[in-house]
């Protein structure tokens, strides 16, 4: 296979470390892309349609690479949960989702910017939380994990420690559902 300039068109740290760990060479930048969770799209349409905006953005700022735009966040009860802006915010997110079982959608979008062939997905992982008290959201609200996070928990992080039972793709829920994406990275010509 032919070298290709890989992209992560995110600014993840968590994203960053997934494609670091799986050994594939790639470099990061934000994609500058406003992402808008209040359009009326069905769930996994919509993470689809913002990691592709976010990836096209990349892409045209670069004549030969393929470049990856990914976006996370849970869904309850046909509610959107995205990063919480604020801690009061988080804990009634972590309230609501406490012994619940919810949905971690991430959509990605591989962008060749040479061919402007581009593939889109949606993989869905199923969390299923500990009941947890009010003390526990709290003390796990103060570390400022939950800020940075869709649905206000990481899994790489504290929060692991809140989730009972996980179906699905683990690294999805961190945002970037691994295996799907070098399957798709492959028919690219990306070497994986």
């Amino acid at each position: 296979m032919k070298k290709t300039k890989l992209i992560l068109a995110s600014a993840s740290p968590w994203r960053k470390k997934i494609l670091t760990d799986a050994g594939i060479p790639f470099t990061t930048e934000e994609s500058g892309y406003g992402e808008n969770m209040d359009l009326k799209l069905p769930p996994r349409v919509l993470a689809r349609y913002l990691a592709l905006g976010k990836a096209q953005a990349v892409a045209t700022r670069h004549k030969d690479a393929v470049i990856i735009g990914a976006d996370t966040f849970a869904v309850f009860q046909g509610k959107l949960l995205g990063k919480p802006q604020s801690a009061a915010r988080a804990r009634a997110m972590l309230a609501m989702l406490s012994g619940e079982t919810h949905t971690l959608l991430t959509g990605f979008s591989i962008v060749d910017s040479k061919t402007g062939r581009h593939v889109s997905k949606t993989v869905a992982t199923r969390v299923t939380m500990r009941k947890l008290s009010s003390a526990e959201i709290a003390s796990y609200v103060k570390t400022g994990e939950p800020l940075k996070t869709a649905g206000a928990y990481a899994i790489q992080g504290r929060g692991v420690y809140l989730i009972r039972k996980i179906v699905g793709d683990t690294n999805n829920i961190a945002g970037l559902p691994l295996a799907a994406v070098l399957r798709e990275l492959a028919k690219f010509g990306v070497e994986v």
